[in-house]
């Protein structure tokens, strides 16, 4: 005979235990899009200890709907091969243009970050940031329930070796960073620049590029790489997206083996 009592008890304990290992990580992730999740993977995947923090209850972001809710993405030749990696079946349309299900896409992402040891948190939101010696450490989060409803209710604390924006185009991480902590950027006026109008070409080639620590302690990722040095968004396309999470973990990859043969 089932008791409710034990359902609530084991979802409970097993959650508190779960919020008490991301207290503490290598590497704390806002976002569950795509280049998020493909960061968390391979930094997973390399043994560090790293949180995703979503605020919706569903992982995926804009990759879901594909084009105009045409739940199909294309990606390039080099993106494809980051999709291969992940099991994700492509279809070559035209040469160098990749088609893949958005669904099996992010179903895919999210899987195989978990299964290699990232921990994914939803439904909640970051609100703030963790700040020491113009340094960016930590994520301050909330129920997202919480923030919709307007409660007067105070978050928790993420300490974090590096934090990873990944939130896409409202850049959310960057613009509190800015706004709150005084630190200056490191964009061309020290501020974020914003996204400028769809141009996919020049989107993809700069992406990469502008997937980099844009203060100390902060790397951005994704759309929102581009949303902070002012390139252009790039649509339905989504090699970018995937090439640029890869390079964010391999970025904080080799900052954390270069920071444990110091210590």
């Amino acid at each position: 005979m089932l008791d409710e009592v034990v359902i609530s008890r084991s979802i409970v304990e097993s959650y508190k235990e779960k919020f008490v290992r991301v207290l503490d990580v290598d590497v704390a992730i806002a976002g569950g899009g795509p280049a998020g999740l493909v960061c968390a993977y391979f930094l997973a995947k390399a043994g560090k200890n790293v949180a995703v923090f979503e605020r919706k209850l569903s992982l995926g972001g804009g990759m879901w709907g594909g084009g105009m809710l045409f739940n199909e993405i294309v990606v390039q030749q080099a993106g494809q091969e980051i999709l291969e990696e992940f099991g994700i079946s492509c279809t070559e349309s035209e040469k160098g243009y990749f088609l893949a299900d958005a669904v099996e896409g992010i179903c895919a992402l999210g899987y195989r970050a978990v299964h290699e040891g990232a921990t994914v948190m939803n439904a909640i939101s970051v609100e703030d940031v963790m700040v020491r010696n113009q340094t960016v450490c930590g994520l301050v989060v909330n129920w997202s329930a919480v923030e919709v409803a307007g409660l007067h209710v105070d978050p928790l604390t993420i300490r974090a070796k590096y934090v990873v924006e990944a939130t896409g185009h409202p850049c959310e991480v960057v613009k509190v960073v800015e706004r709150k902590s005084g630190i200056t950027l490191a964009t061309e006026s020290g501020k974020m620049l914003g996204e400028r109008s769809m141009w996919a070409d020049a989107a993809e080639n700069k992406v990469l590029d502008n997937t980099k620590e844009v203060c100390p302690g902060l790397y951005v990722c994704g759309m929102a790489a581009n949303a902070v040095f002012g390139a252009p968004r790039m649509g339905p396309i989504f090699g970018g997206m995937v090439l640029s999470g890869k390079h964010a973990a391999e970025q904080i990859i080799t900052r954390l083996s270069q920071e444990k043969n110091k210590s």
